[in-house]
């Protein structure tokens, strides 16, 4: 009576592979995301490029760069949609050979029979036939490595190429600058979110530690960048630890190998600037903001005492900002 379902048990029984479809955005790329539970990152690859250029052994996270094969990195959507439809497809399975038991059950009982039995099944679920998997909305950021190619695209910053790992670091510097530049957009955002909220003092206090964060954000993105660079050319030793931190000592390798500095680029009270912020970040990382002696006589700034505690305006963190690009940009315009 129930051939129909023991044999589709019998059928479920064995490994097999189900394929759902998946379909990539309105642009060509096809979601992803980090395996690592850590991070879990969602970006899009290119599909073309993920068939083409991508191996199978090793793929890599654009924002923290944990390697994996490529059959790794389905997103939780994505996982989640093809649980749902394996269930749909074992259920409309089991429910099509429960009728068809049924239906042949029915039809041998006896017609004139004075009792009558009859068996219906309820709940009955068709056959499910599998639907793609549409991509979410594209996301606004798209690079391409410009070392294998590789297209790609994300939301905020990636770091390294999810085909070949490569980190860039003119974009890492680019990101870093736009990380700063996002926090002082949104200051007014946050002060007024965490004033509605009743916390005023929380108000006050996050919203100096992003504007005092940025010098030392700019200062770190300026010494990576230019040190990685430098490190490049040709006939070079390896520059001194964090030399790029100090202005007068990075100036002066740049000026051996260029044959100008940043006095050549900046003008004079640009050079000032660029020195006063640098020994505010110095006092910020080193002494917690508190003025000694040494940064009256490197910066020349005459309107604090010793023992005062600097003040970082938001305006700083922009001129800072806009400097350290400065530089960068005449040095890949030099190189």
């Amino acid at each position: 009576m129930f051939d129909d379902l023991l044999n589709t048990l019998k059928d479920l029984e064995k490994p097999k592979t189900i394929s759902i479809p998946i379909i990539a955005d309105e642009n060509g790329y096809c979601d992803k995301e980090c395996p690592s539970e850590e991070c879990k990152f969602q970006f899009k690859v290119y599909a073309e490029d993920w068939k083409n250029l991508f191996k199978d052994e090793a793929v890599y996270c654009p924002f923290c760069r944990h390697k994996a094969i490529s059959n790794s990195w389905w997103t939780t959507e994505q996982i989640e949609n093809a649980k749902r439809q394996a269930i749909r497809y074992i259920e409309g399975k089991l429910s099509t050979a429960l009728k068809r038991g049924a239906e042949t059950f029915n039809r041998r009982q006896p017609k004139d029979s004075f009792i009558s039995i009859s068996l219906k099944v309820s709940g009955f679920r068709p056959e499910h036939y599998f639907v793609p998997i549409t991509g979410k909305e594209a996301m606004e950021l798209k690079i391409q490595c410009e070392k294998c190619n590789a297209r790609y695209s994300v939301i905020g910053s990636a770091f390294f190429c999810p085909c070949c790992g490569y980190n860039s670091v003119e974009r890492t510097f680019d990101d870093a600058i736009k990380k700063v530049e996002a926090k002082l957009d949104n200051l007014n955002l946050i002060r007024t979110a965490l004033i509605k909220a009743g916390k005023k003092d929380d108000a006050e206090l996050t919203c100096r530690s992003l504007i005092e964060s940025g010098l030392t954000d700019c200062v770190v993105a300026f010494q990576r960048f230019l040190e990685e660079i430098y490190k490049k050319q040709n006939n070079v030793k390896q520059p001194p630890f964090n030399v790029f931190q100090r202005i007068e000592d990075g100036s002066k390798l740049w000026k051996d190998l260029l044959q100008e500095g940043y006095e050549d680029w900046l003008t004079q009270e640009e050079m000032n600037e660029l020195k006063l912020l640098f020994q505010k970040r110095h006092l910020l990382a080193h002494c917690e903001g508190l003025v000694d002696q040494k940064y009256i006589d490197k910066s020349g700034d005459k309107a604090y005492q010793v023992g005062q505690r600097i003040v970082v305006k938001e305006k700083d963190v922009r001129t800072l900002a806009i400097l350290v690009r400065k530089i960068v940009n005449k040095i890949k315009e030099k190189l």
